[in-house]
């Protein structure tokens, strides 16, 4: 069983990218990702989870519902505090969650809400901080603790699929870009980073998951087969006894 990470802190959250340092650019880099999965959800029911999420343009996704929750960006639908999710049992049919589990007090009761509430084979879209990377590493300076994006307490992207899997959710699709948090130089960054490809992505600053909630076991349990038993060798005394008999 999962505990939770941060129930006693008091988190500072962004509830707009403008909140957050170079959150524009940012937001540029997800949506670029997020455009790219819109056309491949379906269903009646989206929802947005979080300030960040609810400022993703998601317009040109089939599934033309969509619900944004925040307790302050003035995009939100409907108001509540995370991370409880005021919706029936598998009434949404895709939940975006941008960088909503680094700053949420309970982000295993976080993912176990949208568990609860997606439809079976629904998709989570998730965006973070990545510890490992820059940005993350700049929280060990002590004057930065209580300051955006630092506030809240990042997590690597193999924690988060660890997390989904044991929700039996089946991670489709996985990306880690931004490998420096600069607006200036972009050019220069952009290209070194695609000149680093894969070997570059475990310190990249962002990572960008698609999740699909499983209704069946991701690993399948074998039936227990009855097996036909082996051919014994005969013994050199079985087959002198059967000898003398025939004699």
């Amino acid at each position: 069983m999962i505990k939770p990470a941060l129930l006693d802190k008091k988190i500072e959250k962004p509830h707009s990218w403008e909140d957050i340092p170079h959150g524009e650019w940012i937001c540029e880099l997800i949506q670029s990702r997020l455009d790219e999965w819109c056309p491949k959800l379906f269903g009646y029911h989206m929802l947005k989870i979080g300030g960040l999420s609810a400022e993703l343009d998601s317009r040109f996704c089939n599934i033309k519902h969509q619900v944004n929750l925040d307790n302050k960006n003035s995009l939100r639908n409907i108001t509540a505090e995370l991370p409880q999710l005021p919706f029936l049992e598998k009434s949404i049919d895709a939940c975006v969650l941008a960088h909503q589990l680094d700053y949420s007090s309970d982000p295993h009761q976080l993912l176990r809400e949208i568990d609860r509430v997606l439809i079976g084979d629904g998709y989570v879209i998730l965006t973070g901080f990545n510890p490992m990377s820059a940005i993350g590493l700049a929280s060990l300076f002590p004057w930065r603790k209580n300051n955006l994006p630092w506030s809240g307490r990042m997590f690597t992207p193999h924690r988060i699929k660890d997390w989904l899997s044991v929700l039996n959710f089946e991670v489709v699709y996985s990306d880690c870009f931004a490998l420096a948090p600069l607006t200036r130089y972009r050019t220069m960054w952009t290209w070194f980073e695609g000149l680093g490809g894969d070997a570059v992505k475990p310190i990249s600053g962002i990572y960008f998951i698609v999740a699909r909630k499983r209704t069946y076991p991701l690993r399948p349990i074998k039936s227990a087969w009855k097996k036909k038993p082996k051919l014994a060798p005969i013994s050199v005394a079985q087959t002198r006894q059967g000898k003398m008999k025939s004699d």
